[in-house]
């Protein structure tokens, strides 16, 4: 059930009085007070931080910054392996000096931390726990800036945060404080994020406190949640624009936000039973091909049933397109399978925003007639980020697009299809790079570098990377992107890169399922113990062949996957296969399986 709410307030501090990030907290002080704003789970028991206590030690990270010569506009990396209290703490903290915010992204290697840190001038670092420290440590010398490490968990090599905490804890200079508070200015610079990029050097995008308040006040208008009275479950990067975005958009919403680490979700989504999440189609992909595994395990009427409910899930149109007699089979679908689908997820879950790549329909289908309301949104990091998204009411969500545009957004789409975006979210630059700068911004409008369409509703689809879009030796073009969801829809397919440019055509390299293959292979009595003989398994192959060809059914000749290689490493962030956001690094895969580009080609 949807709760629109709009809140009327006598307040001191009111929508309009939002222009920097750190007015958030103080926000939610004045209109919706929690005892459990931030919570955190610290060895097996949750601990609950009130906004009182936020604002507190926010205010005495300030005071204890300020005692250690941070000023204006100097940079303060923070690094940490998940979303926690410690670290929205010190955003704000960092960011009442008018000092910028550094996230990193823990995973990324040794090589590109020294860069980020140097880049940024960093002269501070704080970090989660040892793994992380260790990588720090190891390029210390190499960033000469950095004055001093903190660590959040409790090392034995590392400065602890709790040390800043009690440097801070002395009141005498918050008056300094306010006076620096007073003097951030909308415009000015918040945050420097480094885009983890499919190629070359990360790029340190700049964003200033207006780019990304207006993005979550804009962003709340179509949060359909009850203000004040609502959890959340936070799990996907906080070093991430939209995960950011998204904790300054719940504080605005007096929701109380719960961490949790990415690997353990399915246990913490049980205990928190949240109202609402964000997640990216990965994913949503492993939920759907979990309970899909419950189901197949089920015998007789129970998995007839099962497979009928998702049967009809998957015809699902919104706003009761498929007439009457479907919405009654959907209502016995809702009650007899669906419902346990909800209580495996906790029971409340009724609104997850989907971003950072394309979301398959039959996704967007099946997961919105189990009412989990799952709504695609578009955006980049350097738009702060969202530019569109779906909204269940008022006839503001279809099936394969990302929505309809923000308030306040504008987009042009370019003579070659590119997205053009102008609006409040678009970010001032590319830290000391001007040429890279000039090349996406013209005329005020960000180049995105995404293929896509308005349709006459004003819905936005986006049909490709304009990057990544290649030519065959015949001339044709071909959308890989298009072709790789088609053929993730698959459950043997974990990660799949459609390849060919300048060739005769179009191939796949294909990441299997690895578990789910295994699984299959036992129960075709087929005995392979290693991933690398799996992959060459004759009987294997031949299977692989029938999901390709079944995904090639809708696209056009010259489009069609005429040959694929099955991959025995499991493609991951720490390997280089994929970016911190689960892109693929395309250059560097191909590099890694040259021998199988190769074979495919007959080079």
């Amino acid at each position: 059930m949807f709760f629109p709410y709009f809140a009327v307030t006598n307040s001191k501090l009111t929508m309009q009085n939002i222009t920097r990030l750190f007015d958030f907290p103080y926000y939610q002080l004045d209109n919706f007070p929690l005892e459990k704003s931030l919570v955190t789970k610290y060895n097996g028991k949750w601990v609950a931080t009130s906004t009182q206590e936020y604002v507190d030690k926010a205010n005495t990270i300030s005071r204890a910054l300020l005692r250690l010569g941070v000023k204006p506009n100097d940079k303060i990396a923070l690094i940490s392996m998940s979303n926690r209290t410690e670290w929205n703490i010190m955003d704000i903290g960092i960011l009442q000096l008018g000092a910028q915010n550094v996230p990193i992204y823990p995973t990324i290697s040794e090589e590109d931390y020294a860069y980020v840190l140097n880049h940024s001038e960093a002269t501070y670092c704080f970090v989660s726990c040892q793994e992380v420290f260790d990588k720090v440590k190891a390029i210390e010398n190499q960033a000469p800036n950095l004055k001093e490490v903190y660590s959040f968990d409790t090392l034995t090599d590392c400065k602890n945060w709790s040390e800043v905490l009690e440097l801070g804890a002395d009141d005498s200079n918050q008056n300094e404080v306010e006076k620096l508070k007073d003097a951030v200015k909308s415009e000015d610079l918040a945050t420097l994020i480094y885009t983890s990029g499919t190629t070359g050097r990360p790029k340190g995008v700049m964003l200033s406190h207006d780019n990304v308040v207006s993005n979550a006040l804009e962003s709340s208008k179509r949060l359909p949640i009850e203000y004040g009275k609502v959890k959340c479950l936070s799990f996907l990067p906080i070093c991430h624009i939209y995960e950011r975005m998204m904790i300054y958009l719940y504080q605005y919403a007096g929701v109380t936000v719960y961490f949790a680490p990415i690997d353990q979700i399915s246990e913490y989504i049980k205990e928190v039973e949240p109202h609402v999440m964000t997640a990216v189609p990965r994913l949503l992909e492993k939920v759907y091909d979990k309970i899909l595994a419950k189901g197949a395990d089920l015998t007789g009427i129970k998995k007839k049933l099962f497979f009928w409910a998702v049967d009809i899930g998957l015809k699902y149109e919104p706003y009761e397109q498929n007439g009457w007699w479907y919405e009654r089979k959907l209502a016995l679908a809702r009650k007899l399978i669906f419902s346990k689908w909800k209580e495996g997820l906790g029971g409340n879950l009724s609104v997850i925003s989907s971003g950072s790549a394309a979301l398959q329909p039959r996704l967007a289908r099946i997961f919105n007639a189990a009412e989990f309301g799952v709504m695609e949104g578009y955006g980049l990091t350097e738009t702060s980020p969202v530019v569109s998204v779906n909204d269940m009411r008022n006839g503001g969500f279809r099936i394969g697009t990302v929505g309809k545009l923000l308030d306040r957004t504008e987009v042009k789409i370019a003579d070659d299809g590119e997205i053009c975006v102008k609006g409040p979210q678009v970010m001032i630059g590319y830290y000391k790079d001007p040429e890279k700068t000039v090349e996406v911004l013209k005329d005020g409008y960000f180049h995105t570098g995404d293929i896509g369409e308005i349709d006459t509703d004003g819905f936005l689809k986006i049909t490709d990377r304009k990057k990544e879009m290649f030519k065959t030796s015949g001339g044709k073009y071909v959308a890989p992107q298009l072709l790789e969801n088609r053929l993730k829809q698959s459950r043997f397919i974990e990660q799949v890169m459609v390849v060919g440019e300048g060739e005769k055509m179009p191939a796949a390299l294909i990441q299997p399922d690895f578990e789910f293959l295994h699984e299959w292979a036992q129960r075709h009595k087929i005995t392979i113990p290693a991933n690398s003989d799996i992959v060459l398994n004759e009987k294997v192959l031949a299977r692989y062949q029938e999901e390709v060809d079944m995904a090639n059914e809708k696209f056009a000749k010259w489009e069609k996957v005429k040959a694929f290689r099955l991959t025995p490493d499991i493609w991951s962030i720490n390997d280089g296969h994929l970016t911190p956001t689960m892109k693929l690094r395309r250059k560097i895969i191909k590099e890694k399986y040259i021998k199988l580009y190769d074979e495919i080609y007959e080079h």
